[in-house]
């Protein structure tokens, strides 16, 4: 059997819930630090926001780390290839238009974890939105400026 490139092994066993929780997270193109970047990092901001309005996912938690993203999300509608093709999409497109990039902006893939109905959500928050502590970009995270969550 041939060997499966990393992008196509996270996508092994993935299933699609309507209402699960799901952690999702995704890295950009070579790790890139593109999100150091305030402006750019709101880019993605929005396309969270966006996909809360268009009844996509309601968002629990994310942060937006310089080469990556976290994102604890209850799907609503569609799967998660869906959500994240768009996210990753629209928000390639506005970074691309506001830096004058061109390309592609993230990695192939993204890995997705799926909660348990008994895991505890303000604990797993936490952890989500605690990433900038734990980088040592910060000693505080209030001067994080690029997370949020529903129980703060």
């Amino acid at each position: 059997m041939p060997e499966l490139s990393a992008s196509h092994r996270l996508r092994i066993g993935r299933y699609t819930e309507q209402n699960r929780i799901y952690l999702l997270t995704t890295n950009t193109l070579r790790r890139e630090p593109v999100f150091r970047n305030y402006t750019l990092g709101r880019l993605v901001v929005h396309q969270f926001k966006q996909a809360q309005n268009d009844g996509f996912a309601d968002s629990l938690a994310w942060v937006v780390m310089p080469d990556h993203f976290h994102w604890l999300i209850q799907l609503n509608k569609g799967s998660l290839g869906q959500l994240m093709c768009q996210t990753k999409s629209l928000s390639t497109r506005a970074i691309n238009a506001a830096s004058g990039r061109t390309g592609s902006l993230w990695q192939q893939s993204f890995h997705d974890h799926a909660l348990r109905k008994e895991a505890d959500l303000v604990k797993l928050a936490r952890y989500v939105v605690a990433n900038p502590l734990r980088a040592g970009l910060v000693e505080k995270l209030g001067n994080y400026p690029l997370w949020d969550a529903i129980w703060v």
